[in-house]
């Protein structure tokens, strides 16, 4: 074979490698990894963690917006990958209790602001809100692509799983909150909100945001619930994790991922991943 032949094939090869993947798809995945409990046993992070990077490594996540890790989690979900993240810990603003971690590939991504609000009437400071019984928060990244030099917003919490007015009063300061930051820009919303599609907590946020399962084009993937236990063999019917968009961005397909090693689930959680372009 000729030198001339096989750079003619490298380049083809390369040529069919970069449309796998077309610039303008952005793999968004929501995933509430279940904190570090060592009363979890056989299911403890130990045993899972490499199944959770795995997992999200095979799906090619352009982001990763993660629920309930702990510190030690945070750091170990980046270490070996080309993920930067943003996030601090609920309880202090440091690194004290649950992170909401955004993570993105920082080849493509370039960071330019990002914060963390508190969901209750202080939202500027460590603090519990209304109902709720337990400190929540918000976190969030305005992030340039490189690939198509545009800057779009995400935004990553997880509700309460008790207060019910906590997680109505959650919508409504989270729609306030995303107006003032990003008034003009794509934006994603990803979480546990920790309620099904019919209550009003999901009301409020489609006042102004759409649910990237019901708006993808192809069908959705997987399971209507999101919710596993830990019970591999039990009914995935309980829908309380979501991916939201506004108007700049478009839904190409969503899914739950029910993947699995030895019949155990990487979390109590079912990851759910939305493919996104502008």
């Amino acid at each position: 074979m000729t030198i001339k032949l096989c750079s003619v094939l490298l380049l083809l090869s390369l040529t069919v490698s970069a449309q796998r993947k077309p610039a303008n798809y952005i793999n968004v995945m929501s995933f509430n990894i279940r904190y570090n409990n060592t009363n979890d046993g056989v299911n403890a992070w130990p045993n899972r963690k490499d199944n959770v990077k795995a997992l999200v490594k095979f799906h090619d996540a352009d982001i990763l917006c993660v629920q309930e890790a702990l510190a030690l989690q945070v750091d170990q979900l980046s270490e070996n990958t080309n993920y930067e993240r943003v996030g601090v810990g609920r309880n202090d603003g440091k690194l004290g209790g649950e992170f909401t971690a955004i993570y993105f590939d920082k080849d493509r991504f370039k960071k330019k602001d990002g914060g963390t609000f508190w969901l209750s009437e202080t939202p500027d400071v460590p603090s519990k809100g209304w109902d709720a019984a337990i400190i929540r928060i918000c976190t969030w990244v305005k992030l340039h692509d490189k690939w198509n030099k545009k800057d779009f917003i995400v935004f990553n919490t997880h509700y309460d799983h008790v207060g019910v007015q906590a997680r109505i009063e959650a919508a409504k300061l989270i729609k306030k909150k995303i107006m003032e930051i990003a008034p003009t820009l794509p934006v994603i919303l990803t979480g546990d909100l920790n309620v099904t599609p019919e209550t009003e907590a999901i009301a409020t946020l489609k006042t102004f945001l759409t649910d990237t399962k019901e708006a993808a084009i192809e069908p959705a993937y997987g399971p209507e619930g999101t919710f596993n236990g830990f019970k591999f063999n039990a009914k995935l019917q309980d829908r309380i994790d979501y991916i939201f968009i506004n108007k700049g961005f478009k839904v190409q397909k969503y899914a739950s991922l029910t993947d699995s090693k030895d019949q155990k689930y990487p979390s109590d959680h079912l990851p759910i991943m939305a493919r996104l372009f502008f």
